[in-house]
């Protein structure tokens, strides 16, 4: 495996924030596009085909990295910030939306990390960003996005961003911790990760909770979030108007009354 740079960092802000990383010369990090917030002179950006990592040999190897990103949905390019100036230059990521930046060193945690596959904001040249299929036959029916999720691989600084507060739980050996499936931001690979049915019919009809939720069994660390980035956009689209100017009332009987009143069919 190739040598992780060895990045410094600095986090800002509160709710919105952004990771300002330092980069000696010839240092670099790599993000997923739209990330980059600024930059100083002497950082140039550099457009690659893959996961990031240059671990893989060859065209062969580049085109299997970028097929792994591509079944997260994510782009099949990164880009590269590396400072080809004399000092040291610094280049800045900003949070997609209100929450908070996890700074993760993969060396301190055992090398791995699985994560939520829009959580990557940004890593250390050399970090692997790939994908993580959850074998569980209950994560795969009913887990969604939980099923497929996203590995990051390294000894560097990687950087991922949840929504809301986040909570960090050390789990032991056989702990179990039952979550919803899209407050999960990371764990390691030692936690073991499935979706189980709520149980109850009435519960589950009729709880606000949904259907399924997820376990995570010890041992190993994992990291959750208050506000996952579907809960925020559909109480969202809950709350705005829909297409044509009409509200929440829309499917309701005062909708449809409105709607004969009006004339429309």
């Amino acid at each position: 495996m190739n040598a992780m740079h060895e990045i410094d960092y600095k986090i800002h802000g509160d709710d919105m924030q952004f990771v300002e990383v330092e980069l000696d010369p010839m240092e670099a990090v790599v993000a997923e596009a739209g990330g980059m917030m600024f930059m100083e002179q002497g950082i140039e950006m550099e457009t690659i085909f893959g996961d990031g990592s240059q671990q893989n040999s060859g065209f062969l190897g580049s085109l299997m990295g970028a097929g792994k990103r591509l079944l997260t949905g994510e782009s099949l390019f990164m880009t590269v910030f590396q400072n080809r100036g004399q000092g040291k230059q610094k280049v800045a990521f900003g949070a997609p939306y209100p929450g908070k930046i996890i700074p993760m060193h993969l060396n301190q945690l055992g090398g791995e990390i699985i994560c939520q596959k829009d959580s990557f904001l940004c890593a250390a040249k050399g970090v692997s960003v790939g994908i993580a299929f959850n074998r569980k036959i209950g994560a795969g029916l009913f887990g969604g996005e939980g099923f497929i999720m996203q590995r990051l691989q390294g000894d560097g600084w990687a950087f991922v961003h949840a929504g809301g507060t986040i909570v960090q739980r050390e789990l032991g050996v056989g702990e179990v911790l039952r979550v919803d499936t899209g407050c999960i931001v990371a764990f390691q690979p030692t936690v073991q990760f499935d979706i189980q049915y709520v149980g109850k019919i009435k519960t589950a009809l009729f709880g606000g909770e949904g259907l399924f939720f997820a376990t995570l069994r010890g041992p190993g660390h994992a990291w959750l979030q208050s506000l996952p980035l579907s809960r925020l956009a559909d109480r969202i689209t809950a709350a705005s108007p829909r297409v044509g100017g009409r509200g929440r009332e829309e499917g309701s009987l005062l909708g449809g009354l409105g709607r004969l009143m009006d004339g429309d069919n």
